[in-house]
């Protein structure tokens, strides 16, 4: 049977917990913890396409692990972004460039990778500007939530939740830069947090805070020139609650369901998506029976769905009933100190966990 391993990255105040490793049982949901390795508030990680390397959000900056063959870290090195903290990273397919989201500056960087998976040198660093120039007028500042490459890696979409925008950049890769090529501009105050691509590329999925909605957009690349038409906005929640606050969106890697979770009312919504409209109808939702949940984690068969709670310090495993319409936790919640990040990597057949 494969075997698979999780990552956990973390955000803690006080003290430091590392990146904290998991052998994961896919056909249970329960996870067992294996290891911790070193690292300062990784509040956000991924692993490349390849497997060979993980990259995190650290204090210091990023940071780059080499990956073993039974799921082990080794570290490589961490290098200032420059700029503040980030809070979201991707990276491209070729492991040529790492992209990175900033909340508290607003800025997105482009830094390449070395032939060893190691971090290089910042190659491009934009900073959105602020809107609002009225002596009576609250000036808002950019604050990047989510940074996101489409399928075909041409295109960056970045979330500025401060801003209401979803900025999208094409990407050159021969000089390491990033040039605008379209802006969505989401209504005012409806706080945009996270964006997800089909894998043609050809729907565009954003979540906003303020409204607990959906935007769905259509993406058009013809005669050379990208825009994106609106074509739904639908509810993550099914009644109006003051405090809600929309927090993590996934789509299911078949791309039949799409997935919200909402801090406040601590809930998880499942929509169904129409593969030929990219249409989103609600289906149904359920409490986590946690606080904040602020991300999510959907299994590759989607049996099973993972709510990471970071106020209650634990993550839960639900077991997904999607004829039934329901969600059902087997196994007790595992406890881990404001857990803010999972990635679940399928080793390679024959190896095993030392």
């Amino acid at each position: 049977m494969p075997k698979y391993v999780a990552y956990c990255g973390n955000f803690i105040n006080d003290g430091n917990q590392g990146i904290r490793i998991y052998d994961v049982d896919m056909e249970t949901g329960v996870f067992t913890f294996r290891s911790e390795v070193e690292a300062h508030n990784p509040i956000y990680l991924t692993v490349s396409k390849d497997k060979k390397f993980l990259y995190s959000i650290v204090e210091e900056g990023v940071s780059a692990f080499s990956i073993n063959d039974d799921g082990s870290l080794n570290f490589l090195n961490t290098k200032w972004i420059g700029g503040l903290r980030g809070c979201y990273l991707t990276v491209d397919s070729e492991n040529r460039y790492i992209f990175i989201g900033g909340y508290y500056d607003g800025r997105i960087t482009m830094i390449n990778l070395l032939e060893d998976g190691s971090i290089g040198d910042v190659t491009c660093g934009i900073f959105h500007q602020g809107l609002g120039i009225s002596s009576v007028e609250a000036r808002l500042e950019p604050k990047v939530t989510c940074v996101e490459l489409s399928h075909d890696e041409k295109l960056l979409y970045t979330v500025d939740y401060g801003i209401d925008q979803v900025v999208v950049y094409s990407i050159n890769y021969t000089i390491g830069k990033l040039d605008v090529a379209d802006i969505i501009r989401c209504p005012f105050g409806t706080m945009p947090r996270m964006v997800r691509l089909t894998k043609d590329d050809k729907y565009v999925y954003i979540l906003s805070e303020k409204r607990n909605k959906i935007d769905v957009m259509k993406a058009d690349r013809e005669n050379g020139k990208l825009s994106h038409d609106k074509i739904q906005s639908v509810s993550v929640i099914k009644d109006t609650y003051m405090t809600a606050a929309a927090a993590a969106l996934e789509i299911s890697r078949d791309e039949e369901y799409v997935y919200a979770s909402v801090d406040a009312v601590n809930s998880f919504a499942c929509l169904k998506r129409d593969a030929r409209t990219g249409e989103l109808r609600f289906e149904f939702d359920f409490r986590v029976s946690g606080d904040c949940p602020g991300s999510i984690y959907i299994f590759p068969d989607k049996k099973h769905v993972v709510s990471l709670n970071y106020d209650t310090n634990e993550m839960r495993t639900f077991e997904m009933h999607y004829k039934h319409k329901y969600a059902l936790m087997r196994k007790p919640p595992l406890k881990i100190k404001k857990p803010t990040c999972l990635k679940i990597m399928k080793l390679k057949e024959g190896d095993s966990a030392k």
